[in-house]
């Protein structure tokens, strides 16, 4: 077994098994109506159900070179993928949630999509311009993008507060990656976690109760797969930060927004070692 993917419960602290595979898979999105997920692997993206989590393909056109960047509109009727099928480098596109021909959203590359805004019309991601990594967002059906940081260290990892005010992320402008959030029209930002920990990938909880982070060992430069990390649980502004459970795992266990609609769950990728 390669991959497990795994539900947590925060009212009972429970974790449940939903399928495991020999594959490497990553990067869980939940369905919208909350009874399946979203997932990457082979550079493609599958479905499978909770109650009977058999693989199913989704048709992305020519786009066969996905990373794990990806997931589904508010509303739940397109998919946003990161790809570099057409330029060699990582582009956005949307696509139908039942699949279909992608249509191109970000000319400025790489593009790694992260987050969509909860009224659906505005992207959130992470570009890479001139090396420089930084926090950018751009309307769903493309156009200029708008920068929200300016080369303060590495900043990755975006996703939007459930009222769409903020955009979490990940930077190492303090030294160490630390959790920060930004007004989503622009400003500054300010840092959220102050944490022994390397903190990536920052999920909103749907009922803007919780935060969800990814933390490595302090010492830990980016987000390698493979090693003991934690899944942190805090408030929406940091605060009572708790570690609900290390596991084997980093780069794909939780890279995208990973929780149910209720907010009640969400869901993660638990590795072995090949």
């Amino acid at each position: 077994m390669r991959s497990s993917v795994e539900l947590y419960s925060v009212e009972t602290g429970e974790t449940r098994v939903v399928w495991q595979t020999d594959r490497l898979v990553e990067a869980p999105n939940f369905t919208p109506a909350g009874d399946g997920l979203i997932l990457n692997g082979d550079g493609r993206l599958l479905r499978i159900g909770l109650a009977d989590p058999v693989p199913e393909a989704i048709d992305t056109g020519f786009a066969d070179r996905l990373n794990n960047d990806h997931g589904l509109s508010p509303d739940g009727r397109r998919l946003a993928i990161s790809d570099k099928t057409e330029f060699g480098k990582s582009a956005i596109y949307t696509l139908p949630i039942g699949g279909g021909v992608p249509t191109l959203v970000t000319r400025n590359l790489p593009s790694y999509w992260h987050g969509w805004s909860p009224d659906g019309t505005r992207l959130a991601y992470c570009g890479i311009r001139d090396q420089v990594f930084d926090i950018y967002t751009i309307a769903v059906e493309g156009g200029e993008e708008t920068r929200l940081t300016h080369g303060e260290g590495r900043n990755d990892g975006p996703d939007y507060s459930a009222d769409g005010r903020w955009i979490y992320f990940n930077s190492s402008r303090s030294g160490r990656m630390q959790i920060w959030r930004v007004p989503s029209e622009g400003g500054d930002a300010e840092q959220i976690t102050d944490s022994p920990y390397g903190d990536w990938f920052p999920h909103p909880s749907p009922d803007g109760r919780h935060l969800l982070v990814l933390s490595y060992d302090g010492d830990v430069f980016d987000h390698p797969r493979d090693l003991t990390v934690r899944l942190r649980l805090m408030d929406a502004d940091g605060g009572q930060a708790r570690t609900l459970f290390a596991l084997f795992g980093g780069q794909g266990t939780i890279n995208v927004p990973n929780w149910s609609p209720d907010g009640k769950t969400f869901a993660f990728v638990r590795y072995a070692p090949e």
